[in-house]
């Protein structure tokens, strides 16, 4: 395995997580990113024991400065960059007619702009290496209801984004790429089904039976399997692959 860079955002849980132990198989070195320092560490332990090196930053992506903090640490450590899977950012899920500006805009700072930010300040690396970028959405991007207005507004902001990017790096020999994770079984996901059943008065398997029903697929999905596509959105087997949104989501989009 020849020298290469991956960073991963949002690495200290979930997709982050599993993204970045899951691309610790392929490249040497693996930047993890996050605020949670603590969880970031327990993560870069697992890394290494993997085989590769990892780097954990803990930094604040909505801080207009993080991403040219984190690409000088990088490429003064590493002294390039092959991959940056852009995943941090949970956008909180309230009725269009009760989110504050306030919620808005932390929502798109962290996940949009925090995103474009590090992904501007890593283009003449990622140029340099002909690397590949990858912009995380989610299916509320083609599914948009008033309970997820943020989320969907802001996933479909980021596809255009990703293809917005993919457009110059045909000219600069960057891939482009997002991936729309679908009902996944995080943390943050549970949390939510809790909060659901506490608010029905059901079970949270009643929670979990209802969610899966009214979505119209078969279960929820692991961080493991969106870690598989995220890995193979950054390989040489999908060089030819950019501008393209990659849905991973049991069948929930049902529209073509």
């Amino acid at each position: 395995m020849s020298e290469s860079v991956a960073i991963v955002t949002g690495a200290s849980s979930g997709i982050g997580k599993a993204t970045a132990l899951r691309l610790a198989c392929d490249f040497t070195n693996v930047v993890i990113v996050a605020r949670a320092g603590e969880q970031l560490s327990a993560v870069a332990e697992k890394i290494r024991t993997i085989g590769s090196t990892p780097l954990a930053v803990e930094l604040d992506l909505m801080d207009a400065t993080a991403g040219d903090i984190l690409v000088k640490r990088v490429l003064d450590r590493f002294g390039r960059i092959d991959a940056l899977l852009n995943i941090a950012g949970a956008v909180p899920g309230l009725d269009i007619f009760q989110m504050t500006d306030e919620q808005w805009h932390a929502g798109l700072e962290l996940k949009f702009h925090g995103a474009r930010r590090l992904t501007i300040a890593a283009w003449q690396a990622l140029k340099s290496s002909k690397g590949a970028v990858v912009f995380t959405s989610g299916t509320a991007a083609e599914i948009p209801k008033p309970a997820a207005a943020a989320v969907g507004s802001i996933n479909a902001g980021i596809e255009a984004l990703a293809k917005a990017f993919a457009e110059r790096g045909i000219e600069d020999g960057v891939q482009v790429n997002s991936v729309s994770p679908g009902a996944i079984m995080t943390g943050r996901r549970l949390a939510m089904l809790e909060k659901a059943a506490a608010i029905k008065g059901v079970s949270i398997e009643q929670a979990k039976e209802g969610f899966l029903r009214q979505a119209g697929i078969a279960r929820f999905g692991e961080a493991d399997e969106i870690a598989e596509v995220m890995a193979f959105a950054v390989s040489p087997a999908a060089r030819w692959m950019t501008g393209t949104v990659l849905r991973v989501d049991g069948g929930e989009v049902k529209s073509v």
